[in-house]
């Protein structure tokens, strides 16, 4: 069935209406006692059609590519306030992952990664360690190019970069990343504030990968 994403959504307040418990508790009360015969007029008393159950299963199928189409849709609403004066795209990756590219988005000035979550501080293990692993690829890159790595805000990105993390605990999810770091640079750095204080924050360093925080360009993802 072919469903419209307007109809889709008016379907599904007509059976949940805006508070889902007391909607589903109030139709677990009433259906006490429902025969065959009552069934069908109850069904359409509290809009629990078809299109309903189909509008909802659009809207998962929807939700299922959500974090793909803001990848996307993100990049894309940036380009407008990086790209310098000369600068043209070589590429960009809009789908999950790098899909067989080396960054997010290359030009012929500079390299990106992007990252569309919004840091909401506290244990967030997960995200650190997907934005450790973006830091360490532009930064470990033999390019003259800039390097950039985009954030939703950079505040808890950059408490966790000059932290005590340590190295082990960060890299404990990702083998291949693990050696790359140990074969490089061994067990001299403990954490991850050690090693960002020397490979990210020394000006004269030259492969110093810039955080930028994109939230201005995309206040409706940067809003709580």
């Amino acid at each position: 069935m072919n469903v419209d994403l307007t109809d889709s959504i008016g379907a599904l307040r007509r059976f949940t209406t805006e508070n889902l418990t007391g909607r589903l508790a109030l139709i677990e009360h009433e259906v006490r006692g429902l025969n065959a015969d009552d069934s069908g007029a109850f069904l359409e008393h509290v809009c629990a059609g078809r299109e309903a159950l189909a509008a909802a299963s659009e809207l998962k199928r929807i939700a299922e590519q959500v974090d793909v189409k803001i990848h996307a849709l993100g990049i894309l609403l940036c380009l407008p306030h990086i790209l310098e004066a000369g600068e043209t795209v070589e590429y960009v990756s809009l789908g999950a992952g790098n899909t067989g590219r080396q960054f997010d988005l290359e030009t012929n000035l500079r390299i990106a990664e992007f990252k569309f979550i919004r840091w909401r501080g506290g244990s967030e293990a997960i995200r650190q360690n997907a934005t450790f692993k973006d830091f360490y690829e532009l930064e470990a890159y033999e390019t003259s190019k800039h390097k950039y790595l985009y954030l939703l805000g950079t505040s808890h990105a950059m408490k966790f970069f000059r932290g005590a993390r340590s190295i082990k605990s960060v890299l404990s999810g990702n083998e291949a990343l693990r050696q790359r770091f140990l074969d490089r640079f061994g067990e001299q750095f403990p954490t991850v504030g050690d090693y960002f204080r020397i490979y990210s924050n020394q000006v004269e360093y030259s492969n110093q990968v810039e955080i930028k925080d994109m939230s201005e360009w995309l206040p409706d993802l940067a809003e709580d």
